[in-house]
């Protein structure tokens, strides 16, 4: 039971830090702001429906 505490993780895990560890150019957003976005959209677009629709 020792030798599968002690067992190296997949190499495609190892692929998987790597590529989430590069640096890119391009605009940083917060995860927050990426999500409010639509979803106050979609909030605005409901009420406009609702208050302006014939």
């Amino acid at each position: 039971m020792a030798d599968k505490k002690s067992a190296p993780l997949p190499a495609s895990s190892g692929g998987l830090m790597r590529f989430f560890e590069d640096e890119t150019k391009g605009f940083k957003l917060d995860p927050k702001i990426v999500v409010s976005i639509p979803i106050s959209l979609i909030a605005i677009s409901w009420i406009i429906d609702l208050f302006l629709a014939p």
